[in-house]
């Protein structure tokens, strides 16, 4: 199903009493300056997300990565109050499929279409291919906000009706808007990632210090030999990107991605987008051998994160995988001073490096009631197994027991 054309009649709806939404197909018909406002008004520079920065879902677009053709159709929500301004806008599109979202709702699909219901096509506010907690309904800074982000949310159910689609989710949203969606008859969901914080470090040797003695040597043996036999790792950032580093980066991608998951998300063109422009946003940790790149992880930089997103090697070598995305994301972020690194998706491996279990907020809607209901079930059980789950993984951590978390300390 194809939503009615941006800037017709069918698309405009009353979010609101005193707001109107309409839907647009293509980010590049928002102003640029006009959408960034929205996504920074939470916070500022100070809570800056790059996920739904302008620039990097534009790129996105632009080099063809997120398409209707791939079930990644554009339907960006835009509130406007009653003298035409925009309100709020919020990341959204029109999918086909599950994949590349990270909240996975395969189950639901297979049996809501046993049950003889279409799942696909549903609506996904979202940053695409992203597990990273971040806004999802932006204000604009002269609105209130939680005004505005209810339009937003009462707008994305109006589409939902309208257009006939199953159902609509907002996935990795702050756990604020997952309230204020709760409030609108949204189902709440929870998962978890693994998140390493900045206990105001000053190097990474000071963030070693709060670990069990054992638990330290075994990070400096792992450290040691990533980089033995003449490896190095460089940092790439800002104007020092060149078009080789993605050369060298896209290889190891797609060497990942063909492996984990069949077919890469995105191309290499994004890369190039993407790194002319916001080059300031990029840090690419980088590990040479013998003259040439051999290993690599891209990260974005936050106001307050250091977010690690993917990763690839075309030499296997040990611990290297540990080094380049987990040890070197924590140098970067305490020299940054950032408050904490986002190293993505699952992983429980991240627990022995110092990144500890955090939980993930979404909200979904589903027009057929029986499938709410049913949703609606599961997920009651899914938030408690996901609480007592994160409360058994805190203990598995490797700092001090001085606190009452994670190992005693055998030194």
């Amino acid at each position: 199903m194809i939503l009615p054309r941006r800037d017709t009649p069918e698309t405009r709806m009353h979010a609101q009493k005193s707001f109107t939404a309409r839907v647009v197909e293509r980010i590049d018909d928002i102003e640029r300056d006009v959408w960034n406002a929205c996504a920074l008004s939470d916070g500022g520079l100070a809570r800056y997300n790059p996920f739904i920065d302008w620039r990097f879902l534009n790129a996105l677009e632009k080099s063809g990565s997120v398409s209707p053709r791939l079930g990644w159709g554009p339907r960006h929500i835009v509130l406007e109050d009653e003298d035409g301004a925009v309100a709020g806008v919020a990341p959204c599109y029109l999918k086909s499929h599950s994949q590349g979202e990270y909240v996975f709702d395969h189950g639901f699909a297979e049996a809501y279409e046993r049950a003889g219901g279409d799942y696909y096509p549903k609506l996904q506010v979202a940053a695409p291919f992203t597990p990273a907690t971040g806004p999802r309904l932006l204000a604009a800074p002269e609105q209130d906000r939680e005004t505005a982000q209810g339009g937003l949310a009462a707008a994305l159910l109006a589409v939902m009706r309208q257009t006939g689609v199953s159902s609509a989710h907002v996935t990795f949203a702050t756990e604020a808007e997952q309230a204020l969606l709760t409030r609108q008859g949204f189902l709440a969901r929870t998962d978890r990632q693994f998140h390493w914080s900045n206990e105001g470090y000053g190097a990474y040797e000071d963030f070693l210090a709060d670990l069990a003695s054992r638990k330290r040597k075994q990070l400096k043996r792992e450290r040691r030999e990533a980089v033995a036999d003449g490896v190095t790792i460089r940092h790439v950032t800002g104007s020092d990107l060149r078009e080789a580093d993605w050369d060298a980066f896209f290889e190891f991608y797609m060497d990942t991605g063909s492996r984990k998951w069949g077919r890469p998300y995105l191309n290499r063109r994004f890369f190039s987008l993407v790194g002319e422009a916001m080059p300031e946003r990029i840090l690419l940790v980088m590990a040479d051998h013998g003259g040439r790149p051999i290993a690599g992880a891209l990260n974005f930089i936050g106001g307050d994160a250091l977010y690690g997103r993917y990763w690839g090697a075309i030499e296997e070598r040990p611990f290297l995988h540990f080094e380049v995305c987990y040890h070197q994301a924590i140098d970067a972020a305490i020299t940054r001073g950032l408050a904490r690194v986002e190293a993505g998706a699952q992983g429980e491996h991240k627990l022995a490096r110092g990144y500890r279990p955090v939980t993930t907020y979404s909200a979904h809607a589903f027009a057929d009631p029986a499938l709410n209901r049913a949703v609606a079930d599961y997920l009651k059980r899914e938030r408690a197994y996901v609480a007592l789950a994160n409360d058994d993984l805190e203990a598995l951590t490797p700092f001090r027991r001085g606190d009452g978390r994670g190992v005693e300390d055998d030194a």
